[in-house]
C-alpha cells in the first residue's frame, strides 16, 4: 500500500491521451511541473513514543506484546488519513501529531481491555478501520498521548441469516472480503463507496457512508440494523429488530459518531438478494440543469435506479479528455441504470426512458455504463499523479432539497472559483438522489502555491463550506465531520444540537479519551454557534 498516496504501489491512473490532458490543465491552471516527495517511509522521522513502560506493558497484557508496536513507520501511516492535507504533509515527511503506539486487537475482549488500560492512564484512543478518511478522522488531537486501535483483525462474518436476510459482521472487515462472502451466499450489501477496496464496515457506519449504488440500496445507515459499541467502562448492543417505537433509535444515534463515543466492534446489516444482472447506460443531457430535472422526476416517479450519476458540463468535459482523449464536449453526462432480473429491468427501463425522452437525452449505450462500473474505484489514483505535478486537488460534498439544488450548486462553485483567484477547475456531479433532493460532489483543482499548499487549500475549503452553510446544504453528505468540518458544526446544528452532542459524549466517554477533537465540541462553548 502507498504510504504517500492512494491504494496499492503498483497501481496508477491510465490517461487515454496524456499530452492532451496536460495541455487541457495548463490552459486552465497555468504551467505545472514535477514536485519532489520523499521516496521512502524511512525518511519520515517521528519523535519517540510518548508512552511509558507501564502503559506499554498494560497494552501488552491486553493483546500480547506482538500486537503492540511503536515502530515509526506504523505510527506515521496510522496518524494521517488520505485527505489532501494529509498527503501534502506525509509526502514531505510531516506528521505533526503522531500516535504513540498502534495496537491490533483480535477480539472484542481485547478491545475492552485496551479501553480499560487507556482509561486508567488518561490515554486517548483513535479507532482505525481502513484509514481512508478525507476529513482528518484518524489524526490524533489534543495534549494526551494517543494510541491507535487498528481493527483490521476483527474481520469475521459471524453469521449470515438467510431467512431474515441479515448478516452479523465484525467491524474491521474490508469491502471486498465482505462482499465476496455475501455474494457466495447469494446476497449483497449493495454498498460500494469509492474507497470500497480499502475501507471497513465499521468505518462506513462510523461516518454514515454512501456507496455508488446508494440511490438504489440506501446509505449505510439504512442498511445497519444493530451495532455493538464498546466504550470506556461498558458496552451496548442495540436491539436487533426491523423497527421499533421504544424511544430514540440508539442504533442511529451511534451510527455516524466517528469514534468519539467508543469503538464499533460489530454490526448486523440488512442484505439484498444478489441481482441477476446489472444494466447501466450512458446518456448526454443538453445541460446539467436538464439532468437535475431528470433526476428529480426519476426519484419522484418511484423508478428506483441502482445508479444515477450526473456530471456537470466541466466534469463531463474533463472525463471525456481523461478517458477518451476527446475535447469540446459541452453537455452533461448521466450514468443511469438498474439491478434485477430481466422482467424488472424491462419494466424499469420503460419508465426511465419515458422520462429521459422528455428531456432530449441522447443515448450513448451500455458500453459507457459498463466502462464506468469497471473503472469506478480508479479515479483516486489520478490524485497521486496530480500531486506529483504540483496540482492542488481535493473533493467535498453536500446535499440539499430539489428547490435549493441549483442555487446551492452555483453558490459553492462561485465561492471556490473566487477563492482560487479565477484560475482553476471546479467540477461537480450528482451521485446520490432521493425523492426530496440529492447530493452534490465537487472536485477542485488549481496550481499549488508552493510553500503555502495547506493555506491555499484551507482558503478554498473555508469559502466552499461557508457557502454550503449559507445556502442550506448538509455540512457533509457522506465523508463525515472529522477535524476539517468541525469548526462549522455549531453553525450547522445550532446551540441546542451542540449541547445534545456534548451531553452524549459525556455520557459515554466522561474522560474524553475517545477520538478527541473530532465531530462535535466537548462542550457548547467549543463551537462557533
Amino acid at each position: 500500500m502507498k504510504w504517500w498516496g492512494w491504494g496499492e504501489e503498483q497501481k496508477s491512473f491510465s490517461l487515454s491521451d496524456p499530452e492532451r490532458f496536460w495541455s487541457f490543465l495548463r490552459e486552465r491552471l497555468g504551467e505545472v511541473s514535477a514536485r519532489p516527495r520523499l521516496q521512502s517511509l524511512d525518511q519520515v522521522v517521528l519523535p519517540p513514543s510518548r508512552l511509558g513502560a507501564d502503559a506499554l506493558a498494560a497494552l501488552g497484557r491486553a493483546v500480547g506484546n506482538a500486537l503492540v508496536t511503536t515502530d515509526s513507520g506504523e505510527r506515521a501511516v496510522h496518524s494521517l488519513g488520505k485527505g489532501y492535507r494529509d498527503l501534502v504533509r506525509i509526502r514531505r515527511g510531516e506528521v505533526p501529531n503522531p500516535t504513540a503506539a498502534v495496537v491490533y486487537p483480535e477480539t472484542e475482549e481485547q478491545v475492552a481491555a485496551i479501553l480499560a488500560a487507556a482509561s486508567e492512564r488518561g490515554i486517548s484512543v483513535v479507532p482505525f478501520g481502513g484509514g481512508t478518511t478525507v476529513v482528518g478522522g484518524v489524526e490524533p488531537v489534543g495534549e494526551k498521548p494517543t494510541i491507535t486501535l487498528d481493527l483490521g483483525r476483527l474481520e469475521r462474518i459471524v453469521e449470515i441469516e438467510p431467512v431474515s436476510g441479515t448478516a452479523t459482521v465484525e467491524a474491521g472487515i474490508l469491502g471486498p472480503a465482505l462482499e465476496a462472502q455475501l455474494n457466495a451466499a447469494g446476497f449483497t450489501l449493495g454498498h460500494f463507496p469509492q474507497s470500497f477496496e480499502y475501507s471497513s464496515l465499521g468505518g462506513w457506519i462510523a461516518t454514515r457512508s454512501a456507496g455508488q449504488k446508494s440511490t438504489g440500496y440506501g446509505k449505510i445507515e439504512e442498511r445497519v440494523r444493530s451495532v455493538r459499541l464498546l466504550f470506556p467502562g461498558g458496552s451496548v448492543t442495540t436491539p436487533l429488530v426491523p423497527a421499533a417505537a421504544a424511544g430514540p433509535d440508539l442504533t442511529q444515534t451511534i451510527t455516524g459518531t466517528e469514534g468519539v463515543l467508543g469503538v464499533i466492534t460489530r454490526a448486523t446489516v440488512r442484505l439484498s438478494p444478489l441481482p441477476a444482472r446489472s444494466d447501466y447506460r450512458g446518456f448526454l443531457l443538453p445541460t446539467f440543469a436538464d439532468g437535475v430535472e431528470v433526476a428529480r422526476e426519476v426519484m419522484q416517479s418511484g423508478v428506483h435506479p441502482a445508479v444515477l450519476r450526473l456530471s456537470d458540463e466541466p466534469e463531463t468535459e474533463s472525463m471525456a479528455i481523461m478517458q477518451m482523449g476527446a475535447v469540446g464536449l459541452n453537455a452533461s453526462l448521466l450514468i443511469f441504470g438498474f439491478d434485477g432480473d430481466e422482467d424488472e429491468l424491462r419494466f424499469r427501463w420503460e419508465q426511465g426512458e419515458r422520462i429521459l425522452s422528455r428531456h432530449a437525452a441522447q443515448s450513448l449505450g451500455s458500453g459507457l455504463g459498463e466502462a464506468w462500473e469497471r473503472s469506478r474505484f480508479e479515479l483516486p489514483y489520478l490524485r497521486d499523479t496530480l500531486l506529483d505535478h504540483g496540482v492542488m486537488v481535493d473533493t467535498l460534498e453536500t446535499a440539499t432539497t430539489w428547490e435549493r439544488y441549483l442555487g446551492l450548486y452555483r453558490a459553492v462553485r462561485q465561492a471556490m472559483e473566487t477563492a482560487m483567484g479565477g484560475r482553476g477547475v471546479v467540477m461537480a456531479h450528482l451521485s446520490h438522489a432521493y425523492s426530496d433532493g440529492a447530493s452534490i460532489y465537487y472536485t477542485f483543482l488549481a496550481k499549488q502555491e508552493e510553500g503555502r499548499e495547506i493555506e491555499q487549500w484551507q482558503r478554498v475549503k473555508t469559502a466552499a463550506t461557508q457557502a454550503i452553510i449559507d445556502n442550506g446544504g448538509a455540512l457533509s453528505h457522506h465523508h463525515g465531520i472529522g477535524v476539517d468540518h468541525r469548526p462549522w458544526i455549531g453553525a450547522y446544528l445550532g446551540s441546542g444540537g451542540v449541547r445534545a452532542l456534548a451531553a452524549l459524549k459525556k455520557a459515554f466517554d466522561p474522560q474524553g479519551i475517545m477520538n478527541p477533537g473530532k465531530l462535535a465540541p466537548d462542550s457548547e462553548e467549543g463551537a462557533n454557534v
